[in-house]
């Protein structure tokens, strides 16, 4: 009876050191840029959200990122630009068909509910490390977790030496992912 409690401690200790795993919804989720052309703010959506996600706050050595979306799915409201910014000189969809984000480190912001990621960004066959704050707020089925950050374009080869293009711009994620 004794060894048999030992294992059923052990079997317990060693699952809670694991963090949640959860599924991103690609329908409740979004994520926008912005950029600005000839100085006019242009707006838009990437779709296609998959991969995975391992959070708990209590255990962030265990907490990951590893998910992508779909270039193909890049929407600016104008047809024309959209299969523009789908050819090589810009994402080059038909080569490199995902954008994805992988997590190497996630710590505790100052603040409740906020955060900070490490990781890498890998946009048209080019990874570049980047780093941002996020917040993560329980739901009934996991958690929404909503960050902002800024990158250069040109860092990813994105829209060659086009000049009327900005040369930054700010990625607005809202995840909505639930346990698995």
């Amino acid at each position: 009876m004794k060894v048999l409690s030992f294992f059923i401690a052990i079997i317990l200790l060693s699952t809670s050191a694991f963090a949640q795993k959860y599924n991103p919804l690609d329908a409740e989720s979004t994520v926008q840029f912005v950029i600005k052309n000839f100085g006019i703010k242009v707006d838009g959506q990437l779709k296609g959200i998959k991969g995975s996600i391992s959070f708990d706050p209590s255990e962030l050595n265990n907490s990951n990122f590893n998910v992508s979306v779909n270039a193909n799915t890049i929407n600016t409201d104008n047809t024309a630009r959209d299969k523009h910014l789908k050819k090589a000189d810009y994402f080059n969809v038909a080569q490199f068909p995902l954008i994805s984000f992988v997590s190497s480190k996630i710590t505790k912001g100052n603040a409740a509910g906020l955060y900070k990621v490490a990781g890498n960004l890998t946009i048209k066959g080019t990874t570049k490390p980047i780093e941002f704050d996020f917040t993560a707020s329980p739901t009934n089925k996991g958690y929404q977790f909503k960050g902002l950050f800024t990158i250069n374009r040109r860092d990813f080869k994105v829209g060659g030496s086009s000049l009327p293009l900005s040369d930054n711009l700010t990625v607005q994620l809202d995840i909505i992912a639930n346990k698995n």
